[in-house]
């Protein structure tokens, strides 16, 4: 009897424990698709380009001190993107999920950045920001200030610090 009883609550155990919500692995970031998009493989909603209005800075996150937009959103670079050049890799669906870091005026400014800001054309006029050659992007995946998500993704992506070297990378 004490045994029939055992076996009944391993199973009605068992049985919740499958009904249970999944656990979550830490992380909100979207899963990384094989073209280096990100989720979605390149394709879906994705936001419309950024525009970091007063400047770039620099703010601690989990990976260290690295470069932010004026509203605290982290900066990426795009290993496809060729330093120096003046056009992005990053375009079409691709600029969906990774967002232009723009410029407002002539010349970006960035408190506490020890690399050389400029600006690149943007297919439709507006001027990108540059680091030390290389175009700044933002990720859709990042919510908040300080988000990292995007750090590494399909191995070309990159936050960057203040001197525009890849974190990691």
């Amino acid at each position: 009897m004490r045994r029939t009883w055992a076996i009944g609550a391993l199973a009605l155990g068992l049985l919740l424990a499958g009904c249970s919500s999944p656990a979550t692995t830490g992380s909100s970031a979207p899963p990384a698709s094989s073209d280096g998009y990100g989720a979605g493989g390149g394709y879906g909603a994705g936001t419309s380009s950024t525009t970091a209005s007063t400047g770039l800075k620099v703010a601690k996150t989990s990976l260290g001190e690295v470069v932010v937009t004026s509203t605290g959103m982290t900066a990426y670079v795009f290993d496809k993107d060729t330093k120096g050049t003046q056009k992005s890799a990053c375009t079409g669906a691709c600029a969906g999920l990774w967002p232009a870091i723009l410029a407002t005026g002539d010349t970006p400014r960035g408190e506490g950045i020890s690399g050389t800001l400029g600006t690149i054309p943007t297919p439709d006029g507006k001027k990108q920001i540059t680091l030390d050659g290389w175009p700044l992007y933002t990720y859709s995946g990042d919510t908040a200030a300080g988000d990292v998500h995007g750090q590494g993704l399909q191995g070309i992506w990159w936050v960057v610090n203040a001197s525009g070297a890849k974190v990691g990378g």
